[in-house]
């Protein structure tokens, strides 16, 4: 008999839905956290709170969704370094406390974690607690979390840019060389997928600077419900909608298309 420990049973169209019309990466701008507090009249940090153990219950899910086979969070970006010095240390907690608590969670779910972004500013405990995990995790076969923090687009793609230019510089790699498969393999996400799915919650219409090579040919549902609010029920909304669209990736379809 189910407990209120078990995800929930897939939605009877996720059932019917056949594996090539999932999304097998699914990215999430995770928005919202504080404002849902704000609404509550709590202080922020209780929205980042909530929002840690609604990760949780995402993260088990599309473990549990096998067509799924990589989860992208905006975890924390590199302009966030700009709120309040309150704010950015509950959130390093937070996240050092996530990196310890769900390890065994992740163990049995059979994820594997890795960082994209700038380690720089990071606090030294929390690196050390995330390195930790993506060690432990390295051998699993499952799902892959990647966590973005302290991440951004941009700045990655200077990264990129720079990586390249000490190639060029070393008389490893020539300027005529580089090209689209270049640049990604010098990406943070080098060696993975890009996303098929970008979910944003909390209703803005905007990337944010997230993943912006990897989002080029992305599908993008937007949902006013905030990250706090986000369920299992909400992803597998997004995921059929996913699935009901027609993905062109600029050519035609030749079902519908007149030629």
């Amino acid at each position: 008999m189910p407990t209120s420990n078990d995800p929930p049973a897939p939605s009877s169209l996720l059932d019917r839905l056949p594996a090539e019309r999932w999304p097998h990466h699914i990215a999430i701008i995770m928005d919202g956290n504080g404002r849902w507090a704000e609404r509550q009249g709590l202080a922020r940090v209780y929205g980042h709170d909530r929002g840690g153990r609604v990760v949780r219950a995402i993260t088990r899910e599309c473990a549990r969704l096998e067509p799924i086979r990589q989860l992208t969070l905006y975890c924390l970006s590199s302009e966030n370094w700009k709120r309040p010095a309150a704010e950015l240390d509950f959130l390093m907690q937070l996240l050092e406390r996530y990196l310890i608590d769900e390890r065994p969670i992740m163990m049995e779910d059979n994820v594997r974690v890795q960082m994209i972004g700038r380690r720089e500013g990071i606090p030294d405990r929390v690196l050390a607690e995330l390195d930790r995990t993506v060690e432990m995790s390295h051998a699993n076969d499952g799902l892959l979390l990647n966590l973005a923090i302290n991440y951004g687009g941009r700045g990655e793609l200077v990264d990129a840019m720079q990586k390249l230019a000490r190639r060029v510089h070393a008389g490893q790699l020539l300027p005529e060389a580089i090209d689209e498969q270049a640049i990604a393999q010098s990406l943070y996400t080098a060696g993975t997928a890009d996303p098929d799915l970008l979910i944003r919650t909390a209703g803005d219409l905007r990337v944010s600077n997230f993943l912006l090579w990897q989002i080029s040919y992305a599908e993008i549902w937007v949902t006013e419900t905030p990250w706090p609010d986000f369920d299992e029920h909400a992803l597998h909304a997004a995921i059929e909608d996913y699935a009901a669209r027609d993905r062109r990736f600029g050519g035609l379809n030749t079902l519908t298309d007149p030629p």
